[in-house]
């Protein structure tokens, strides 16, 4: 696997994704969790999503119940509660695992192309990683970076 765009997954649906569609555009990858103190952090990724969308950003969210069991709801139900709280429109996807021998095989790709304070390990939830138009993984944020900070990166990757 040499970019994201080799890469599927599951939608909180049910419905398969299949990253090659996203070729050329810049993604913005977050592992999410609905009780957590970041959780606010949806308005702001969601405030990107709006702005950048038609200049080729695609947000997506990946629920993970793996730090204090912060997202224990179904998938629906944590689709439901991005919606209603946050007003997210970006795509919402099936819980996975992030972390261990289990992780899901995108946040496997995505750590081993860069590091955090825990090296590959994620940290927290609300880690995210900015990737380029080519599918390179360019930079990982911490879970404390405020949406709102990336905007400089996200504006130099779309041109």
């Amino acid at each position: 696997m040499d970019t994201i765009y080799d890469f599927k997954a599951l939608t909180s649906r049910g419905q398969e994704l299949d990253f090659a569609q996203f070729k050329g555009k810049v993604l913005l990858i977050v592992n999410t969790a609905s009780k957590c103190g970041f959780t606010p952090q949806f308005k702001g990724l969601e405030e990107l999503n709006q702005k950048y969308k038609e200049r080729g950003l695609v947000t997506i969210g990946f629920p993970c119940n793996q730090f204090n069991h912060q997202d224990p709801g179904t998938d629906s139900e944590i689709e439901g509660f991005c919606q209603l709280n946050y007003g997210v429109t970006f795509q919402i996807m099936k819980k996975i695992n992030v972390n261990g021998d289990d992780a899901h095989p995108i946040f496997k790709f995505l750590k081993s192309r860069t590091k955090g304070v825990l090296g590959s390990a994620i940290k927290w939830n609300f880690t995210k990683f900015l990737i380029s138009r080519d599918g390179e993984v360019i930079k990982r944020y911490a879970p404390t970076t405020a949406p709102e900070k990336l905007v400089k990166d996200i504006e130099e990757m779309l041109g």
